[in-house]
């Protein structure tokens, strides 16, 4: 088993080689003010000699605490950020009713036209692999159709996270000291009840189906 010095060197050197021969400015991290792309926020930010690009994705459902945080941070960090929402006419009457439905209107399509729009060759994720099933199959560079998907941290635990959080003292939404372990969209988030895993407290439906939805161009 790697430690997380050896986890953390590799990941390093994987941030390093999507310089070569390529604009920084055609990368941006997705960053949804989680712990998880915070730390990728914060590897990609002592790497890069461009700028610090990063797309949030605000559905309109989000918790006012990971907004506030992703505001603060942007400005303390000199983040070059791209907010990213809903066209209005994609906007589902019932939130989190259809699941697929919901995930697609207001985080797959917003995506994938900024992306486009902004012309980024590759979007670094804070995807781990131990998160969900699904998400064990991937690998740390993938083809999303028109762009890569970098999974820097994909190797990484939950606790490896945590840990370089404390050694470097970076910040982090209040939410997790209340008890959350993930975080989502309001109506699809809840406090993980003991014994479940990291992602306990997200929708049921939305993680058993999170294969289609990494398909479709979800996370």
């Amino acid at each position: 088993m790697q430690s997380l010095q050896e986890k953390l060197a590799h990941t390093i050197d994987f941030l390093e080689s999507l310089l070569k021969d390529r604009d920084p400015s055609c990368v941006a991290v997705a960053w949804t003010g989680g712990k998880d792309s915070t730390v990728v926020l914060n590897l990609w930010r002592a790497v890069t000699p461009g700028p610090l690009k990063a797309v949030n994705l605000d559905t309109g459902h989000k918790f006012p605490e990971i907004l506030a945080f992703r505001d603060r941070m942007a400005r303390e960090w000199g983040v070059d950020l791209h907010i990213v929402r809903p066209l209005p006419e994609e906007i589902p009457q019932e939130i989190a009713q259809d699941k697929m439905a919901c995930c697609r209107a207001l985080k797959v399509e917003p995506l994938r036209r900024a992306v486009a729009q902004m012309g980024l060759e590759v979007l670094l994720s804070g995807v781990r692999a131990d998160e969900n099933r699904a998400r064990k199959n991937l690998d740390l560079l993938e083809d999303r159709n028109g762009y890569l998907q970098a999974n820097p941290i994909l190797h990484w635990t939950e606790m490896d996270v945590w840990a370089l959080i404390t050694q470097r003292g970076l910040p982090y939404c209040e939410l997790y000291d209340r008890g959350y372990r993930s975080l989502g969209c309001v109506p699809c988030t809840a406090l993980s009840a003991p014994g479940l895993g990291e992602r306990g407290g997200r929708d049921s439906e939305k993680e058993a189906r999170m294969a289609e939805l990494h398909a479709l161009g979800y996370f």
